[in-house]
């Protein structure tokens, strides 16, 4: 069984002051894909996890304090990949994957657009070149993709789809772009097992929004189409607080170990 976490943690830096890592030991989980580690590994003690037994992987982006992602995993990959082969793209560090014997895990972290138009042609740029770099990958690769993709896919995953259907996040071209990928060879794992609305992975900081149970579903396990049967469970860590997010969990019947 390979139990696969993906968590995006806004600053490895600040979770760390938050009993994290304990959190962390107790999952036993055997790969951990992390976005918005916000942290090169000389800024923090990156050695911690290794003393955990875990085989570190990090690609922080270039501005430092900013984005980044990073795999950990039990498991020593074949080989671990890092960025989409775009240089312009690849220096904030959104992409990472590592290869196994039976599949290969990708954490990425999605641009948000929200901050105005430029950053929403942004977006929209870094997933097209995605989808073009997933649709080479599959030719090779049984592919896991985690991360934070800054997109709610369907009105049950947003707490109030009316409101808002112009936001950033859940514009129509976001969300058939999600569609889209998803039938080029994929299952959403979370909805494999929960066909449920109210079920989100982030929550504003502001107006009691996770209190109120009012949130995004933007945290995917996509798997490849491939391995949907080996899956056996795949949930929401909803009361792990450590960040705006909670983790998100998948669980498989293969091997990890090469």
């Amino acid at each position: 069984m390979a139990k696969i976490i993906s968590y995006n943690i806004n600053g490895i830096r600040s979770v760390l002051k938050k009993n994290w890592l304990q959190w962390l030991k107790a999952t036993d989980a055997d790969v951990i894909c992390l976005q918005e580690i916000k942290a090169t590994p000389e800024q923090f003690d990156a050695t911690i996890f290794e003393a955990m037994g875990y085989y570190c992987y990090w690609n922080p982006a270039a501005r430092k304090g900013y984005s980044g992602v990073a795999i950990l995993t039990k498991a020593k990959p074949l080989q671990v990949t890092y960025g989409m082969g775009n240089e312009a793209l690849d220096e904030e560090g959104r992409c990472i994957r590592a290869d196994f014997e039976e599949f290969s895990v990708m954490s990425i972290y999605v641009p948000s657009g929200s901050s105005g138009l430029m950053r929403h042609l942004y977006k929209m740029n870094w997933l097209a070149h995605f989808s073009k770099h997933v649709r080479e990958l599959q030719q090779q690769y049984a592919l896991i993709i985690c991360g934070d993709f800054n997109i709610c896919h369907q009105p049950i995953d947003i707490h109030n789809p009316v409101a808002n259907v112009h936001a950033s996040g859940f514009l129509s071209e976001e969300r058939q772009w999600l569609t889209a990928l998803l039938q080029s060879g994929f299952v959403d794992a979370f909805r494999q097992f929960n066909a449920e609305p109210h079920h989100y992975t982030w929550w504003s900081y502001s107006g009691g929004a996770r209190q109120k149970n009012l949130g995004w579903r933007i945290d995917y396990q996509l798997v490849t189409i491939a391995l949907k049967h080996r899956m056996q469970r795949a949930t929401i860590l909803s009361k792990a607080n450590h960040s705006d997010h909670c983790p998100i969990l998948l669980e498989l019947a293969s091997r990890l170990s090469v």
